[in-house]
């Protein structure tokens, strides 16, 4: 019979299990009417599906892996590498937060490009509720990567990963895209995000971090951020089994431009906490943010959400996964049961600010 399954971050600096919610907090805290700079400059995105037929997987690797970097990482006593790829010309390169994290504090991160050379790198912002960084380097006219559409992607499409598996770099491995709104509780550094992440069984690894999954055009789709591995492996080593699970790039996209502008970036959040020891469906509520979004919708403590803009809800994991696929002043539905009765209400996100 097969073990327990166990998602993990795979940068090579550290790996290790991820940890229950744990009276996760839903936006209990936080400025609700933060804003967002109006100087964001959009990172160029294609919109729709990719093209029916595949195209050619060799073809693809050339024109992307110029746009690919790996990235060591020198932090204290730690080292070890994960990877990213250009998102502007001018030298700045999206990644895990996972993977930028160990240096957020002294240490250091080389960018080493597919033609060999390397570069000093510094984090411009973080998003630890998403697992995302951006760094800068000193250079211009780099090879940014096409942006895609992640709302267009479809289970059975081809998918291609690039990165450094193990140091390993320009490494692509192809596969298909397995599953979609996979709830995923992943990261490193006792960071714990939530995905709502695409599912490939392209072979990702320890090192693949922040490497781009694209389609069958080249055209980025998610970020490689955390692989299932089997409960009692041997030697305690953790590999692909082919589960491996990728940020989609809409999400990412837009965490990635706040960043560039004000280093910052914001967090939908509802106003909530959830009571984690909740067994049955749903997600009950613990406490509620007073003059919080679930407040001002009428929500109350032991009711149990069930629904979010129209999807069913499992558990607590799955409600913040699916909150976060959103962007905060969003306006959805919620659905939620008291004393037995159903009942849907509108709602507009707030926000809450991560600053790495």
């Amino acid at each position: 019979m097969l073990g327990t399954v166990f998602v993990s971050a795979v940068t090579a600096v550290v790996v290790g299990g991820v940890a229950g919610l744990g009276g996760y907090v839903i936006g209990s805290s936080g400025d609700e009417n933060l804003s967002v700079s109006n100087n964001i400059v959009k990172l160029p995105q294609i919109d729709g599906a990719a093209n029916a037929n595949s195209s050619d997987v060799a073809a693809i690797a050339e024109s992307v892996l110029p746009s690919v970097v790996s990235i060591l990482i020198e932090a204290g006593n730690n080292s070890g590498s994960g990877s990213g790829f250009i998102v502007q010309s001018d030298g700045y390169i999206l990644t895990n937060n996972h993977v930028a994290a160990p240096a957020a504090n002294g240490g250091e991160l080389t960018v080493v490009f597919d033609d060999g050379s390397e570069a000093i790198a510094k984090i411009v912002g973080r998003n630890t509720s998403y697992d995302l960084a951006v760094l800068k380097v000193d250079r211009d006219g780099l090879p940014a990567a096409v942006l895609g559409d992640s709302s267009a992607v479809r289970v059975g499409e081809a998918a291609i990963a690039i990165g450094a598996p193990l140091g390993l770099n320009g490494t692509v491995t192809a596969g298909i895209i397995s599953s979609l709104d996979r709830p995923v509780t992943a990261g490193g550094s006792g960071e714990l995000a939530f995905i709502n992440a695409i599912q490939t069984d392209a072979a990702i690894n320890p090192g693949n971090s922040g490497g781009p999954l694209l389609d069958d055009t080249g055209r980025v789709i998610g970020i490689n951020s955390a692989i299932a591995t089997l409960a009692g492996s041997i030697g305690g080593e953790r590999g692909s089994i082919g589960l491996g699970f990728a940020i989609p790039i809409d999400t990412a996209k837009r965490i990635a431009e706040e960043l560039i502008a004000t280093g910052d970036s914001q967090t939908p959040i509802i106003g909530v906490v959830l009571n984690t020891a909740f067994t049955g469906d749903g997600a009950a509520v613990s406490e509620i943010t007073p003059g919080g979004p679930a407040e001002k919708a009428g929500v109350r403590v032991g009711d149990v959400i069930i629904g979010f803009n129209g999807r069913q809800v499992a558990d607590s994991t799955e409600l913040v996964v699916v909150i976060r696929s959103y962007a905060p002043g969003e306006g959805v539905e919620l659905t939620f049961t008291r004393n037995g009765q159903s009942t849907t209400v509108p709602l507009t996100l707030g926000s809450s600010s991560t600053i790495g």
